[in-house]
């Protein structure tokens, strides 16, 4: 621990949760078990070593479109894994992709199932040799707006402006994963495996399971918000070409409506979340959106575990040629004159005071309404506040009155722009994120990376990679006094240089490598296929 700064103990925090707590219609009193990684079992080592074919399959990738952190993760994890395995990406062709300057060379095609139109399969090789296959459909993918609907707040699920037909649109996704598992769309490349994203890909391994054709394809199903669940009507099920069998709580059948993310669950051979705080966090009612019941009998079972994320190697305020001055732990001549730049750009007068930056999705989940309380008081005290992020339009009108009430101290740029992002992260001191929970977060390490040190409520991830009073500083619970002790814990270090420094330097020191997730993955995969072996031995 850093000398003198008061490192909070952790415990369980009594925050309301702000989601419906319905009661769990599945009965387990048992905790998820730690799950540890680290140590592989010798007798597999080999078996790790050797490569596995493996689809990716998601709705953002950072190279052509994102909304949030699963736009990151999609571009840097297949990319991580590709140094062991062949990883393949599977998206649907996005405007942007179409409009991009990658040839889309088309190598194969998928028939109309049910009520999914037909669509063809292109194929783009990266630079870095990564190969994305793209789902060709204009009339369900080339529009304007986000992979999810109109708006910019969340994902399109009936939380947002999502489009009425993203119920066929990430059908249609799901069918096209499985069927290239199964070997429908007359690549030149199987997947042995399907390494399946959020509630969108939901009913891959559904359809899998219903048409498996006797052949067990493996797949491993990644929560990363389980507040999204992309629930819809129960008369699509013949549209989705869903048998009317599955619709009940044993299948995707949720609370009389159908639910993609629950037939992820239900159906896919082990289940991942981006932490192990948040994996722990949603078999509980408070977090687990209705689904908690089904998630501890996954726990129970060993198949639900969580692998965190991390960040690629460009994050390096060394090395990122998007700053005006490098900078490193030992010369923070670099990080002032980022921080004189964010002012500049930003239209914020000169200060010596501490410059904090909120990087978010402006929605509820991410505390903004505390943010928002305490920022009088933060500009009261000598702080200066940007606010960098899109979202709920009634969140984004408060932040621009609040930076009407305080110019030259507060900013609001309503957008994101990932090179002003990262000047933002090299220039702030610290990083406010009160989410009310978080499944994984990459704006806490990249923050961390970039030594701005984050201020967050303990909840998930932010609870696995901030340690308290030595990489940032923790809250307990979603209160404003709490909120407001730890920024006056933050105002109290930054008046101490070497005090301050020294958090810096521990937080850039920090590990978040995506290196360090490979193996789980690794060993997540490899029990996956084989319990996929195991099942076909018995049904044969």
């Amino acid at each position: 621990m850093v000398e003198g700064v008061e490192k909070v103990q952790s415990r369980v925090s009594d925050t309301p949760f702000s989601y419906n707590q319905t009661p769990s219609r599945y009965h387990s009193n048992q905790s998820i078990n730690d799950r540890h990684y680290d140590v592989i079992d010798r007798s597999h080592k080999d078996k790790l070593d050797s490569p596995q074919r493996i689809l990716f399959v998601t709705t953002e990738i950072t190279d052509f479109v994102k909304v949030g952190g699963l736009g990151d993760v999609s571009s840097a994890l297949p990319r991580a894994l590709a140094a062991h395995h062949d990883v393949r990406v599977l998206i649907p062709a996005y405007r942007d992709m179409i409009e991009s300057e990658h040839e889309i060379i088309t190598v194969g095609h998928l028939p109309a199932f049910a009520g999914l139109p037909a669509c063809d399969v292109g194929r783009i090789t990266c630079d870095d040799g990564l190969i994305i296959y793209v789902l060709l459909c204009p009339e369900l993918y080339e529009r304007a707006g986000t992979p999810y609907g109109t708006g910019s707040s969340g994902y399109g699920d009936g939380q947002d402006e999502g489009w009425q037909d993203n119920d066929i649109r990430f059908a249609r996704l799901s069918r096209a994963a499985a069927d290239i598992a199964l070997g429908k769309a007359n690549l030149d490349w199987q997947p042995q495996l399907l390494h399946l994203n959020d509630w969108a890909c939901g009913l891959a391994p559904a359809y899998l399971h219903w048409d498996g054709q006797g052949q067990p394809i493996p797949s491993v199903f990644t929560i990363h918000n389980l507040a999204y669940q992309g629930v819809f009507d129960a008369s699509r099920l013949d549209a989705l070409g869903i048998p009317n069998e599955a619709f009940n709580i044993d299948g995707v059948e949720y609370y009389g409506e159908l639910s993609f993310m629950k037939a992820g669950i239900v159906y896919a051979s082990k289940v991942t979340t981006v932490s192990a705080t948040y994996a722990q966090e949603i078999t509980t009612p408070k977090f687990g959106c209705g689904l908690d019941g089904l998630l501890r009998c996954k726990a129970e079972q060993g198949r639900l575990s969580g692998i965190p994320n991390g960040i690629d190697d460009s994050w390096d305020p060394r090395t990122d040629s998007h700053l005006v001055q490098a900078f490193s732990s030992n010369d923070w001549r670099g990080k002032r004159a980022n921080a004189d730049y964010v002012r500049r750009h930003f239209g914020l007068t000169p200060s010596q005071g501490p410059l904090f930056a909120v990087i978010s999705r402006m929605v509820h989940q991410k505390g903004l309404d505390l943010t928002i309380e305490a920022a009088k008081a933060i500009v009261h005290a000598g702080g200066q506040i940007v606010f960098m992020g899109c979202g709920e339009h009634h969140v984004e009108e408060a932040l621009r009155r609040l930076a009407v009430r305080f110019p030259g101290a507060i900013t609001a740029y309503i957008g994101f722009d990932e090179y002003q992002a990262r000047s933002l992260f090299a220039g702030s001191d610290f990083l406010l994120m009160p989410s009310r929970f978080e499944p994984c977060g990459l704006s806490q390490m990249y923050a961390q990376r970039f030594g701005s040190l984050p201020i967050a409520h303990r909840t998930g991830g932010l609870a696995d990679t901030i340690e308290d009073g030595v990489t940032g500083f923790l809250f307990d619970d979603m209160q404003f006094g709490s909120y407001m002790h730890a920024i006056q814990r933050a105002f109290a270090v930054y008046k101490s240089t070497d005090l301050f420094n020294a958090m810096r330097g521990a937080a850039m020191t920090g590990r978040y490598h995506w290196k360090q997730s490979i193996v789980p993955y690794s060993k997540l995969y490899l029990q996956a296929l084989e319990q996929a072996g195991n099942e076909a031995t018995l049904t044969r």
